[in-house]
Order: structure tokens, then C-alpha cells, then sequence
């Protein structure tokens, strides 16, 4: 399957049948696009899309994302998606697309990489109420706004202070999408548990070294910066902190093993080098790992 690439805003509105307004960002009707079927895209710029019907289903990596009406997808440069679709769809809803040109010397440029969403995958889109979705369309509608008029000095900061503000509802939606779909994020929590005891008691340490969180988020079936704020929403720590508390809690009860020494307990959970361990345990704990054998 050939891969359309789209490195510049022209790029993409040419494709689409839309107007280039501006060089660095556009806000694009999916309407007026001309019918197609299943292709790759190349993205070599920021893009969010409102899906308003489905039309195909959205591959990105070896998984689906699970878009219905009224949901937004999000993609970064360097993202290669695929629609799979055999038959011939008109496409429809909207999109804004910005290259990251646009965001130098501005204060979204300096902080563009804390939106995780970006990086998102599988069955991760953002699913929006009504009133969400009408909220998306105004922000799309305030930046479309500002690209129909003349370009004058307060147009950048203007274009990227709403671009900063749907992001940031983005942000919000993600928040209140992680409580609402709280006994799925519980069922993953008691995966990574189990997950997490489960290594530690074979020989995967040994061979692979410590759990990492995207080794965790894979077994999951979820993408390392998803995982990673799901864990954080639910339990206040980060992923990586939750597995260090796991890590120190299967440390304490080897420990107690006389017949080992803190040494071999050390390459048993996966360390390196004893001295690594020997830190994080007096980190997390207070003491070392042979002062709390002894007091204990």
C-alpha cells in the first residue's frame, strides 16, 4: 500500500480539497474531500480529527482505534496511520492540522510535549459528550476565525493561544474519560498487578532485567504514555513508582533469605549492579538492605 505523505499544510489541504489560508495552519472540512478507500498517511505535522461518521477504521501501529461518532484522533510528526476501508467512502468532519513551525518562540512550543495524547494508540481516542463536541467545533471555529483574516503581528499569538486552549480541554476530556471508564481502568490495574507479580516470581528478571513501564504497558495492550496517566489518575503515583514500590516489596520478604546474600538478591530482581539496588532500597526504606535484615 503506498503511503501518502503529508509534509506541509498545502500537502494535506490539496488532498482534502481545501483552501490554503496559512502556511503553518489550517482548519480543514473533511466534507470536501474527494470519496477514497484504504490508504497510509505520512504526517510530518500535528493533526486532530473530528470524526463525525465513521468512515473506516483508523489503524495506527498494529492496532484499531475504537472511534465512533464524534470522537478525536490525534496524531504527531513522525506518525504513520492507516484507514482500512475496501470500499469507496465519502469522508466527513473536521480537522486541524498545525506543523510545529508555528509553535516557535510561543509559550504551547515550550510545553507542546506535555500533551500525551499525541502518543496515544489503539483504543485510546478521546470519545466526546455532545456539549464536549460542540466545545471542540467553537475552538476549531475561533482558530478558523483568525486564518480568514489579514495576517498581521497579534495573528501567531492569537492562532496558537486557542490552539493551547482546545489542547488544554483535550486535557480535560482525557481526565474526566479515565474516570468515567474507571471499573475498565480498575480491571487494568489488577492486570498490572498481576502482571508485575507474575515476573517477579519467574526468571524474567534474570534474564530481561527490571520490568519497565513499557514493557508492562505492551503486555497490556496500551500505549506507554496512556498507561503511564492511567496508573497516575488512579493511584496517584507514577507507573514507574508503582513498580519500584512492587520491587521493594518482593526485596523485603528475600531479604529475609539468610542463605543469599543482598548481592544475589540484587541480580535475582533484576539489577545489575548490587550497588543500584542497595541505593533505591535506602531511597524508598531509610535504610540499607543489610541494616533492615538485621533489625528485622
Amino acid at each position: 500500500m503506498d503511503i501518502i505523505n503529508f509534509n506541509t499544510i498545502s500537502d494535506y489541504n490539496n488532498y482534502n480539497n481545501n483552501e490554503v489560508l496559512h502556511p503553518l495552519v489550517s482548519v480543514v472540512d473533511l466534507s470536501k474531500a474527494a470519496p477514497r478507500k484504504q490508504y497510509k498517511m505520512y504526517f510530518n505535522m500535528y493533526c486532530i480529527i473530528l470524526k463525525q461518521v465513521k468512515c473506516g477504521d483508523i489503524r495506527y501501529g498494529n492496532n484499531y482505534y475504537d472511534y465512533q461518532d464524534g470522537t478525536l484522533v490525534f496524531f504527531a510528526p513522525g506518525q504513520v496511520a492507516e484507514v482500512t476501508s475496501n470500499e469507496y467512502y465519502q469522508p466527513s468532519g473536521m480537522g486541524l492540522i498545525f506543523h510545529p513551525d508555528l509553535l516557535h518562540h510561543t509559550p504551547l512550543g515550550k510545553h507542546m510535549n506535555d500533551y500525551n495524547f499525541f502518543s496515544y494508540s489503539t483504543n485510546e481516542a478521546l470519545h466526546l459528550s455532545e456539549k464536549e463536541r460542540k466545545l471542540i467545533l467553537d475552538c476549531f471555529a475561533k482558530i478558523d476565525y483568525e486564518l480568514q483574516q489579514s495576517i498581521d503581528k497579534h495573528s501567531k499569538t492569537l492562532i496558537t493561544s486557542n490552539i493551547e486552549l482546545l489542547l488544554n480541554y483535550c486535557t480535560r476530556f482525557y481526565d474526566r474519560q479515565f474516570i468515567t471508564r474507571e471499573n475498565a481502568n480498575k480491571g487494568i490495574l489488577e492486570k498490572f498487578e498481576d502482571l508485575l507479580a507474575g515476573y517477579f516470581s519467574s526468571n524474567k528478571p534474570q534474564t530481561i532485567g527490571l520490568p519497565s513501564v513499557a514493557y508492562c504497558a505492551e503486555a497490556l495492550h496500551l500505549s506507554a504514555n496512556y498507561f503511564g496517566d492511567l496508573i497516575k489518575k488512579e493511584t496517584g503515583k507514577s507507573a514507574q513508582e508503582y513498580i519500584q514500590t512492587k520491587l521493594i516489596n518482593v526485596a523485603k520478604e528475600r531479604i529475609f533469605d539468610i542463605d543469599k546474600s543482598i548481592s544475589e538478591v540484587a541480580y535475582e530482581l533484576g539489577f545489575k549492579y548490587p550497588q543500584h539496588f542497595t541505593r533505591l532500597f535506602k531511597q524508598k526504606v531509610g535504610i540499607s538492605p543489610n541494616e533492615y535484615r538485621t533489625q528485622n
